[in-house]
Formats: C-alpha cells, structure tokens, sequence
C-alpha cells in the first residue's frame, strides 16, 4: 500500500512538471502582436511636429513601458498629395496592445516640448489621419528580429510587402506556405526580416504584411535576384496546393528617421 501511494504521488509530480513545462513553452511561443501605425499628413510643418512627438514623447514612453527596437520609416518615394510616417510597434500580448496606447494618450505622458501635437487646433492639425493596423506574429515566427546590418543607416532600405489574399482560405494557405518554408528561405539567404504577422484589424482583408531589410538597394536587388533563382523556392511557389493565394501584393520602400531604433 505505501508503495502504491509513492508511486501515485511520483506520477503526479511528474504529470505536474511535464504539465508546467508544456505551459511555460505555449507561453513562450504564444506570439507577438504587431501595430503599424501610418501618419498622413500634408505640409512640411506637419511633419515637424509629428517627427518631434514621436522623437521627444512617444518613443521614450514605449521605451519606459520596456518596449524597445520601435521602427519608425518614411517612404522612400515620396506623394506630396499624400506624405506618410509609418511607425512599428512589437507588442508582447494582447494587454499591452490594449493598454500601453491608450495610456499614452493620457495627458501626464506628454513633455512640453509636444505640446503643439497635443494642444493642435482642429484648423491647425499635426496630420490628415492616422491609419492603424494590427497583426499576429507567424507561429513559426512568433517574435520580431532585430535587423544587423552594417551598412550607413541613412543609405538603409526597408521593404514592406502587403499580401491580400481573393478569400480567407487563400490567405491561410499563403500563410502555410510561409510557414512551409518561405521563412527559412528569407533567413538562409540574409534578408534581415524584422516580422511577419497577419492582419487582424485594417483597412485590407484578408491580408499578410512582412518587413526585410538590407544595407542598400543594390543589396536588396542582390537579395531577390538570388531568391527567385533558389531551388527551394522553385519547389514551393511550384507547388499545386499553394498556388492563387495572392490576389494583391503591394511594396512600400522605406527609409529609417535618425530617431529610429533600427
């Protein structure tokens, strides 16, 4: 009987343990949320301001929050009609995503040298809109990188690919494709990926987004002239089950602020 009871009681610390241990991986792999936030504005002024916001105010609160590596892009092209700021942040989980900006918003989270973005008059506005889009990190990526590169950073390149999909179903198979491979792809071959999410809330649905990032544009076109020459991906673009799951694919070339983390 006694030892019938110590085995029962070994059984259970190990169904523990191997239980905790199970936990303590899904917690590790749950995956990052992601937000890409774009700033529209208009006129040179505008862009001043919200350069200065971000610069003096919003990345040093992310930054005490313990959120660090905050990209924050320009494109490389420029529409006058239309000129953008596109800010990255990487959320841990869902709370912070809840939380940490909407605190941010609070008055007591401003410096007084963005009080003209805080204080703007409606006929004085720091930007035309600002759009938000969120992401949940690949399983087979579930974290952000951060890029190392060697090159100057004013000379950097980041490309930012949109991937929409005719139906929900195209887009999990792109997805699935991704994660079959075309992430191992991207890191064997030196792309500098900082992300791949897909989308959970935008304008654009169903819809993946991606960011790679390289010294210069020369590398860049090195970068995918030996990508679409890659017999892996040969193989997996060839394959039969994942074909048609892009119906619309769109880059951004961008450009790091000297403000920004990477």
């Amino acid at each position: 009987m006694q030892v019938s009871k110590k085995l029962f009681r070994c059984a259970a610390l190990v169904s523990v343990f191997i239980l905790s241990n199970l936990m303590g991986k899904a917690q590790s792999i749950a995956g990052y949320y992601y937000q890409i936030k774009v700033y529209h504005f208009k006129t040179q002024k505008q862009e001043g301001v919200i350069d200065n916001y971000l610069k003096n105010t919003y990345l040093p609160f992310l930054h005490q929050k313990g959120i660090t590596n905050v990209g924050v892009f320009k494109p490389v092209t420029v529409d006058t009609a239309d000129r953008k700021i596109y800010l990255f942040v990487a959320y841990k989980n869902w709370d912070e995503v809840e939380t940490i900006d909407e605190q941010a918003k609070q008055p007591n989270s401003f410096t007084k040298n963005s009080l003209d973005y805080v204080n703007a008059a409606h006929n004085d506005a720091p930007y035309t809109r600002i759009e938000s889009t969120l992401l949940k990190a690949f399983v087979t990526r579930p974290k952000p990188a951060t890029p190392k590169l060697s090159g100057d950073k004013a000379s950097r390149v980041y490309e930012l690919r949109s991937y929409e999909s005719a139906t929900e179903q195209g887009h999990y198979n792109k997805v699935r494709m991704f994660n079959s491979g075309e992430t191992d792809l991207f890191d064997r071959l030196g792309f500098n990926p900082v992300f791949y999410g897909s989308v959970i809330a935008g304008s654009k649905m169903p819809n993946l987004m991606y960011l790679t990032t390289f010294n210069n544009k020369a590398d860049r076109d090195k970068y995918w002239d030996a990508f679409s020459a890659d017999a892996q991906w040969k193989d997996l673009s060839g394959r039969k089950e994942f074909q048609n799951n892009v119906s619309k694919g769109d880059i951004t070339f961008l450009y790091p602020t000297d403000y920004s983390d990477f």
